[in-house]
């Protein structure tokens, strides 16, 4: 049941999420794909934000247990239910609704193991759940150029961008910049624990 938690690794949501917007890009649907993108863009800075503070000045909420935003439930959040809801458009409103509604439950059940497994705490899931989950009401809600986009044609595009994302993202060493950003900006020596605040 764990393993649901890799689709909001950074590895495979990132270059997930750029594959979809090329997609939307490619089939003409560019105001639905730069209003997500910026969504989907906003929220993942909003995390990387937060994680860098608490990295460099030990932010936290010590009545929440709040340290950072959840990544892994913003981004399953802010992509699955969005990318369902695009793949259904086609199918008609409701159907596409259905599959943003059961985007949203699959981020509420990444949200609920990151907690149980102790990955995050209550306050760190559901921030980042609710992040993740405006994202992509916010993209369904913005999407009305999809109605005459030609989206099975150009999914073709999607591929060559996610293997060109993929392959970057295994350079990317996402939690070592940010813990170099967070030294850098604070002035610190060495980062904060996520084990202990101070």
């Amino acid at each position: 049941m764990l393993r649901v938690l890799h689709l909001g690794d950074l590895e495979v949501a990132l270059p997930l999420g750029m594959a979809l917007g090329a997609w939307l890009l490619a089939a003409g649907a560019w105001r639905t794909a730069l209003r997500w993108g910026t969504c989907f863009g906003a929220a993942v800075a909003l995390v990387g934000g937060s994680k860098i503070a608490h990295l460099g000045w030990g932010t936290d909420v010590g009545l929440l247990e709040f340290k950072a935003i959840s990544g892994h439930a913003t981004l399953v959040s802010a992509l699955y239910p969005f990318a369902a809801w695009v793949l259904l458009a086609g199918q008609g409103q409701a159907a596409a609704r259905v599959g943003l509604a059961l985007g949203l439950l699959l981020g509420l059940l990444v949200a609920a193991l990151l907690v149980a497994s102790g990955e995050h705490t209550g306050a760190e899931a559901l921030s980042g759940w609710l992040l993740g989950a405006a994202a992509s009401l916010l993209g369904a809600a913005w999407s009305g150029d999809l109605a005459r986009a030609r989206l099975l044609p150009a999914i073709w595009w999607s591929l060559p961008v996610f293997a060109i994302g993929a392959w970057l993202m295994e350079f990317a060493h996402v939690g070592y910049w940010m813990i170099r950003v967070a030294l850098a900006l604070s002035g610190n020596s060495r980062p904060y624990s996520w084990d202990a605040c101070g």
